[in-house]
């Protein structure tokens, strides 16, 4: 059903000048990724002088963008500096289709997730029942969001070949979707501008700004989950997309010669040998979380599950190795399942990985689990759908400010 109250588009911004325009933006995207800094900090970080910084800030709080409090922690010389924080009543809509639930979130300006909603579903959803699904969520939040928040739009993290640019699923093969225009379909059924990519590389973004990979400029970021596994690849501080985004699909890399059929068409596959629902089997578990899995694993124990673990690990170690080679990572962030196989046995990975990667790239690695544990998804997904705001503030900071209260 369409919503009764459609948001009209952000009116042109009102900052016309270029150079202005730019310094709020760059102001308010090291806000929203930093949580709180003081004024002092963003002056340092920016180059730009006290002044400026302290008049660009004050237009951010005028328009409902941040708050300030008093400095906190140790004391200061000279003039203290105000604490600058994001404001809360400005978010993105975060969604996550799996096979087997629709993941609606609601993640406030400094990655803070608000609110989320796991929809079950009894069969993989197509397209157009993950839209709408995820459109039902939405207007079942509609009262709340017009009251009390100002959204940029909504994110799609997708399991699966998107562009990025027209928001296109080509193809997404655990959900059985291929040329689906999610991003649009969404749009029309929400009224809020939509973008979709793929959920892998939105989640190696969202490491590398909020969690694991802060401060580190080249990781591989690696996810298991119910749609088999998929990665991301930040050279230098920048997601490695390719021509079309497509770039990323670890789970394909070949690990085995006499491996079994995938459904990408080739044999030997990596989601062919490394398993999440393997791993349930032997938990004795119909479905849940990979905090979920961990603990029953824990509990059943025994040679089972030591050998199956054993042999998966040395199956990721395969495609890892090779990711180790070509880029060169500081640091490989595993997540889902895969964060699951490494926390069972400490440094079997590492050690496997180092056995037959070469010496150079093999001594400068090292394996994390994610920071941002089951928010991840929706965080990644959502700062997709903050994007087009970072870059133009003022295009939500012209509108009403909501009456949500802050701090």
């Amino acid at each position: 059903m369409m919503p009764t109250s459609i948001p009209r588009p952000a009116p042109p911004s009102a900052e016309p000048d270029p150079s202005r325009r730019n310094n709020l933006a760059l102001l308010t995207s090291l806000i929203h990724h930093h949580g709180v800094l003081s004024r002092a900090q963003l002056t340092k970080r920016t180059g730009l002088n006290r002044s400026t910084v302290g008049t660009l800030i004050s237009q951010l709080v005028a328009w409902g963008l941040v708050y300030e409090t008093a400095p906190t922690g140790e004391a200061q010389v000279g003039r203290p500096s105000p604490e600058v924080h994001p404001c809360r009543s400005t978010a993105a809509l975060a969604v996550n289709p799996e096979i087997d639930a629709v993941t609606i979130g609601l993640v406030s300006l400094g990655g803070k997730v608000q609110r989320k909603i796991r929809f079950a579903t009894e069969r993989i959803p197509t397209a157009r029942e993950a839209v709408n699904s995820a459109a039902a969520v939405i207007e079942g939040m509609r009262s709340e969001l017009e009251a009390f928040y100002r959204i940029t739009g909504i994110g799609i993290a997708v399991p699966g070949l998107v562009n990025r640019a027209d928001g296109v699923v080509r193809h997404a093969p655990h959900l059985g979707w291929r040329n689906e225009p999610v991003a649009q379909m969404l749009t029309d059924a929400t009224g809020y501008e939509c973008s979709a990519a793929n959920d892998a590389s939105l989640a190696a973004e969202a490491e590398l700004i909020f969690g694991a990979g802060a401060g580190r400029e080249n990781l591989v970021y690696v996810n298991g989950g119910a749609s088999g596994i998929g990665g991301g690849v930040i050279c230098d501080g920048v997601l490695l997309r390719g021509a079309s985004g497509y770039a990323g699909e670890l789970g394909h890399t070949f690990v085995r010669t006499a491996g079994q059929s995938c459904h990408c068409g080739a044999t030997g596959c990596l989601e062919t040998e490394v398993s999440q629902s393997r791993l349930f089997d032997l938990a004795g578990l119909d479905g849940g979380d990979a905090t979920e899995l961990e603990r029953a694993l824990r509990n059943t124990g025994g040679t089972g599950v030591t050998e199956e673990v054993d042999r998966q690990l040395e199956y990721l170690a395969i495609a890892l190795r090779n990711t180790v080679n070509m880029f060169n990572p500081e640091a490989l962030v595993l997540d889902g399942f895969l964060g699951v196989l490494h926390g069972l046995s400490p440094g079997t990975l590492k050690r496997l990985i180092r056995s037959q990667a070469l010496d150079g790239p093999a001594d400068e690695f090292k394996i994390h689990r994610s920071a941002l544990g089951p928010d991840l998804m929706m965080i990644g997904a959502a700062e997709l759908a903050f994007t087009r705001f970072l870059a133009d503030p003022a295009s939500l900071g012209t509108l009403p400010a909501p009456a949500l209260p802050e701090g």
